[in-house]
């Protein structure tokens, strides 16, 4: 029974301007063209591809332009055949052709998948592909004496895949990690202010409660500051009403002159003095016009009442 892929395989070049027509929830496998990557063969005394990813960026070095690149290597018997690509400038070629991310299945370098080349492939109408010292290189059509179509039905693909990174051009993967660090020290250091903070309201709330039943206040704030504001109105006025009794009491009346009643209604204390009758009250109400009280007179034959409205 011949096998039947469940994805398509396309070669993604960008001399060529095709842009593809998938069928909703289709996913294709993707080939890259060698104009979108920068390939090396490298010896190297090292055992595993991880140790030689770690290495790619200084290796690739000074071959690259400037830009912002990701690596990929795989081994091949004794040697390592290394990869360096912009994700940025993949994922904008692979917008214009539409194909989105959601409809990918794998993605593979064409170095990977045609390195067993015996004799060039036309990708477009100008260029082909061959193998050069085990390297697949893209050259002008008209330099080879021939080159057969390209044709991937049934292209049976290699395990070698990528995966691009959406983020990749704007932040380095140490960047990455830095941040990543950064964001841990300040998460920590958030939980400990938090921690703190709630030890702290813990300790302030039990002095609270034992302070208010030392001193047998109500349960809550709101109503503790509507009693201080009851008492402390209270204590103004008392403060007040004590002051001008004060300047009645020291005022230098004369010996016929003498307070015969005080009292306090209404919020109004009336003084009555006797023997003065209208006319005569200059030295009294100067005492007042001097502590700026405001007062209210009033005569009743030779008794004066005076009215303070606290």
């Amino acid at each position: 029974m011949k096998f039947k892929r469940s994805s398509r395989v396309l070669f993604v070049d960008p001399s060529v301007d095709t842009v593809f027509s998938l069928d909703k929830g289709e996913k294709v496998d993707l080939i890259l063209s060698p104009s979108l990557y920068w390939v090396k063969k490298i010896t190297i005394p090292v055992k595993s591809v991880r140790e030689v990813k770690k290495l790619l960026p200084s290796i690739f070095l000074d071959s690259l332009p400037e830009g912002h690149y990701s690596y990929s290597a795989y081994k091949k018997e004794d040697d390592f055949i290394a990869f360096a690509y912009e994700d940025k400038k993949i994922l904008a070629l692979l917008a214009q052709k539409g194909i989105g991310l959601s409809s990918i299945h794998s993605i593979h370098f064409a170095q990977s998948e045609f390195e067993t080349l015996e004799s060039a492939l036309e990708i477009n109408e100008m260029e082909s592909i061959y193998l050069k010292d085990d390297l697949l290189v893209v050259v002008p059509t008209v330099w080879l004496k021939e080159s057969a179509p390209l044709v991937l039905e049934d292209k049976k693909l290699s395990k070698h895949t990528i995966k691009l990174q959406q983020f990749g051009h704007i932040v380095d993967n140490k960047s990455f990690y830095m941040i990543g660090t950064i964001l841990s020290i300040f998460i920590f250091i958030l939980m400990v202010e938090i921690f703190l903070t709630h030890s702290k309201i813990d300790t302030i709330e039990s002095a609270k409660d034992s302070l208010f039943s030392k001193y047998k206040l109500q349960s809550t704030m709101f109503q503790n500051r509507s009693t201080f504001t009851k008492y402390n109105n209270i204590h103004t006025v008392q403060t007040e009403l004590r002051a001008v009794i004060s300047y009645f009491l020291s005022m230098p009346l004369r010996a016929t002159q003498k307070i015969t009643l005080i009292e306090y209604k209404e919020k109004k204390l009336i003084v009555t003095i006797s023997g003065v009758i209208k006319g005569q009250e200059r030295g009294i109400v100067s005492k007042l016009n001097a502590k700026k009280v405001k007062y209210k007179l009033s005569f009743s034959g030779q008794n004066m009442k005076v009215e303070v409205k606290l």
